[in-house]
């Protein structure tokens, strides 16, 4: 957790960074579509912001009122990302609007483009960065902070692409358009990152492929019981909830049924990241005949 603190609050730092950079560049030019780029980078500060303070949240132990801890905030971060981004789009496309209705000349166009081609690489290797570290820490927010970045690089790609094609043909208007087109990759990228989180909050199972890891794990580490069946998982934050009935020999005493699921929980936990383990232990007459079968 503080590895993954650490790489939020350097993403702030480099966002504040990115949007004075594009800001200069807007500055230079008077172009409303760099303008729309500048307008995007400042939903970057506060998406980073918005991610320390999550992070921070999901780091808490699990208390009274939170038996089950804090993992959930990181989904209610990448949620609150995706409607700032959507907020964003609809900003953006409302200087559209306007630069469709008074188009003006852009200044000093290459010096600007040069401005902004140095905070779109500067973008590219940070979004990189938190994209690839988010997913090794299973920190939603950091991948939902590296996505958002990721679709600002291509919206700045586009943009320098609209720029350049206003100069050379002279078409003012030209600007608005891209402006707003800029808004629709915005808007799209919003909706994308807030479908995606959900899921977390809905509490989604485990992948089919961690699942079936799951499965063989128990099985081969449940000898001396008959079965387990009624598998449940689903995962918050980098927590993987997993429980599940363990049938036993109804002669069992509760001492032997005890080591067989500290047998499991020690290979749960070796091998599947932040597993929290609950489970129910059943005598013979309640087997299923069915679920997983013990090796």
């Amino acid at each position: 957790m503080e590895h993954s603190l650490k790489i939020a609050c350097a993403s702030l730092a480099v966002s504040i960074v990115v949007l004075a950079i594009k800001y200069a560049a807007f500055l230079l030019t008077g172009s409303v579509a760099l303008y729309s780029d500048a307008l995007e980078s400042v939903i970057n500060v506060v998406t980073a912001v918005t991610v320390i303070v999550a992070i921070r949240i999901a780091a808490r132990p699990a208390d009274a009122e939170h038996p089950y801890g804090h993992h959930k905030a990181e989904y209610l971060s990448a949620i609150v990302v995706g409607v700032m981004i959507v907020v964003a789009a609809f900003a953006i496309l409302r200087e559209a609007y306007e630069a469709f209705l008074h188009p003006k000349l852009i200044e000093d166009a290459w010096t600007g483009l040069g401005v902004s081609v140095a905070a779109t690489l500067l973008n590219v290797i940070w979004s990189t960065v938190l994209i690839r570290q988010g997913r090794r820490h299973r920190s939603a927010s950091l991948v939902a902070d590296g996505k958002h970045l990721m679709v600002d690089v291509v919206t700045t790609f586009a943009v320098l692409v609209g720029v350049v094609a206003v100069v050379l043909t002279g078409i003012t208007v030209l600007d608005a358009g891209i402006a707003a087109l800029v808004a629709l990759n915005v808007l799209w990228s919003g909706w994308g990152v807030i479908r995606e989180n959900a899921s977390g909050l809905m509490d989604e199972a485990a992948p089919a492929e961690e699942l079936a890891a799951i499965r063989s794990i128990i099985g081969q580490n449940a000898a001396g019981a008959i079965e387990a069946h009624a598998l449940r998982t689903r995962h918050a934050g980098r927590a993987t909830f997993i429980d599940f009935h363990l049938v036993v020999p109804s002669a069992m005493s509760v001492g032997e049924s005890h080591d067989i699921c500290d047998s499991i929980e020690t290979e749960l936990k070796a091998r599947i990241a932040g597993a929290i383990i609950t489970i129910h232990v059943e005598p013979e007459e309640e087997a299923k005949h069915k679920g997983i079968i013990v090796e």
